[in-house]
């Protein structure tokens, strides 16, 4: 067979393969295209949810509660659990309890959903002083002193516990002679918590 013979077998070949593939491309529902496509990233998702957990679990580890961790920019809830019943114990209590838990630095599952707590973890709580209103709370930092996001994460919390809200109310003060000052959880409050929690002034 001549060269050129066997040129033209190779490219009727070569156009016959190329025909099939498209065939089959075409077939399995693919659309061809002669320019290269960049997909780019894999879209990253948060998705600040957490599995729902079992009532029995739950229990074992002791009373369901709620507070509130950072999550893509808002405050959103996470179960947790505590060793005080609020209905049975002291109103310090229940706030220290709340505050340990945000103090507490979130679950391997947690932070791979998107969470984190901005609560310092040297925080601490305690009753109110003389001339403090009845349901004041004092932190071991000036309310102001605190970032926005751990202000927000503690007036958010104790205002979701009946003992330690006056209606929506949240009074809290610091180590120093301030007075202690009410602070509102509010839906903006919980949307954009790099903001300031709203303070209504001195009860």
């Amino acid at each position: 067979m001549r060269r050129s013979e066997r040129r033209g077998h190779r490219t009727a070949a070569a156009l016959a393969g190329a025909a099939l593939c498209a065939v089959l491309a075409a077939g399995c529902g693919i659309r061809t295209t002669s320019v290269p496509v960049d997909a780019g990233a894999a879209p990253s998702r948060v998705p600040c949810s957490m599995p729902a957990e079992d009532a029995a679990s739950q229990a074992a580890r002791g009373i369901p509660v709620q507070i509130y961790l950072v999550c893509a920019s808002q405050l959103v809830t996470v179960d947790r659990a505590v060793q005080v019943q609020e209905a049975k114990a002291d109103r310090l209590r229940v706030a220290t309890e709340l505050l340990n838990e945000l103090r507490r630095r979130p679950t391997a599952d947690e932070r791979q959903a998107g969470f984190s707590t901005d609560v310092p973890k040297s925080l601490r709580v305690s009753g109110p002083r003389a001339g403090d209103a009845e349901g004041a709370l004092r932190l071991s930092l000036q309310p102001e002193d605190l970032s926005a996001e751990a202000l927000a994460q503690i007036v958010c919390t104790f205002a979701d516990s009946e003992s330690l809200a006056s209606g929506e109310t949240v009074t809290l003060g610091g180590p120093g002679d301030y007075p202690a000052r009410g602070y509102l959880c509010t839906a903006e409050t919980k949307a954009s918590p790099k903001a300031v929690p709203s303070s209504i002034g001195v009860p």
